[in-house]
């Protein structure tokens, strides 16, 4: 079952996560996030253990939000021609991926085992490949898409390559020009998205007009 959190809780891993996004993990204490929270420090503790524990239920929180996010916008395009779609999908998924960057240098065997975010993980999964699965079929059936790849096989190729230019920055920033950090960031999002779009409309077999 889906853990549910408390106002309190969802307060307090919002001003959390503003502050690890800004600062890091290391670099954020309790006494950083209890003072920008409005709370005493103890309640950190009461109502999630450690630092450590509050940023795997913030993750957990922010990925039953990327579930409702995600249903939420490709509502908003379902009007749109199968290659749109599966673009704008893309897009979506690279830019929500770096948004939220800083979680994947956190993640840790513990946070794998978390029971609840192993579902939420499950279904977030299934329901990304699902809605690949429908817009491909739209595309075979329009003619836009002459190949019929895998919808897990596609989510790979965008959630693995993302995935990659996030754990592996001394690596992709060779060859990302940049100046500071968020020049970085924009230029390297711009890269990744470039190059997962060409790798998934050629396994779609993609036909121009």
């Amino acid at each position: 079952m889906r853990k549910k959190f408390s106002d309190k809780q969802i307060h307090i891993l919002e001003v959390a996560e503003e502050l690890i996004a800004q600062k890091g993990f290391e670099g954020t204490s309790v006494r950083d996030i209890s003072t920008k929270a409005n709370i005493n420090v103890a309640m950190i503790s009461y109502y999630f253990g450690s630092k450590a524990k509050m940023m795997s239920q913030l993750y957990e929180y922010r990925l039953q939000r990327a579930i409702a996010n995600f249903a939420e916008f490709t509502g908003t395009i379902t009007d749109g021609k199968p290659e749109m779609q599966m673009k704008e999908i893309v897009k979506y998924l690279v830019s929500q991926m770096f948004k939220y960057n800083f979680f994947y240098g956190f993640i840790t065997q513990d946070l794998r085992h978390n029971a609840h975010l192993k579902e939420d993980l499950l279904v977030f999964y299934q329901i990304c490949a699902s809605k690949l699965d429908e817009v491909t079929k739209k595309g075979l059936a329009s003619g836009v898409f002459t190949f019929n790849p895998k919808s897990e096989e596609l989510l790979y190729i965008v959630l693995g390559t993302t995935l990659f230019a996030i754990r592996n920055r001394n690596f992709v920033e060779l060859y990302v020009p940049h100046k500071d950090d968020a020049q970085y960031l924009k230029e390297a999002e711009k890269k990744i998205k470039a190059t997962v779009l060409l790798s998934v409309f050629t396994l779609l077999g993609f036909v121009t007009e």
